[in-house]
């Protein structure tokens, strides 16, 4: 099996758990905040869905210029919103990566600010590390606050205290 296969079968079971997550995310809650540094739930919630679209940009492009690129976040309205947009950016993630194999994943991935370069890596070590992980860890900051807002989370790798 191809490392694209193994991300693919990721991507799928991942954005699963998410999409579980985002179903819950009240919109009218969009501005609560559990501190001051933190993200709004809002941001969050769209922060989580909209990277599963780093899945096709890593890759189908060789880096991403935060010189040459203007990120502007779209708002939600409701929950089904967020998993729409998530369901179209996994979809062209499983397409990006269906159409690529090993050597292309090995090929270097740089993130940039102009002339900054804060790394190069494979792709298939972005996939795993800037795009999957970083996916996780912002999906658990999620059901954090969910939690906080006393919204039964649902189980991701097992059963919740929830469903217990």
């Amino acid at each position: 099996m191809g490392m694209n296969h193994a991300f693919l079968a990721e991507l799928e079971h991942e954005s699963a758990n998410t999409r579980r997550v985002l179903a819950l995310v009240p919109a009218d809650k969009a501005d609560y905040q559990p501190h001051p540094k933190s993200f709004t739930l809002g941001k969050l919630a769209v922060h989580v869905a909209e990277m599963h679209g780093w899945v096709a940009a890593t890759v189908k492009e060789t880096e991403l210029d935060f010189a040459k690129f203007e990120y502007k976040p779209e708002p939600f309205t409701t929950a089904d919103e967020l998993t729409a947009r998530l369901d179209r950016f996994v979809d062209e993630g499983k397409a990006a990566l269906l159409a690529t194999n090993d050597e292309e994943l090995g090929v270097g991935w740089t993130l940039r600010n102009g002339d900054h370069v804060m790394f190069t890596m494979p792709r298939a070590q972005v996939l795993r590390s800037m795009v999957f992980n970083h996916v996780v860890h912002h999906r658990a900051q999620l059901t954090v606050y969910l939690r906080l807002l006393d919204i039964p989370i649902p189980g991701l790798y097992g059963p919740s205290a929830d469903e217990q």
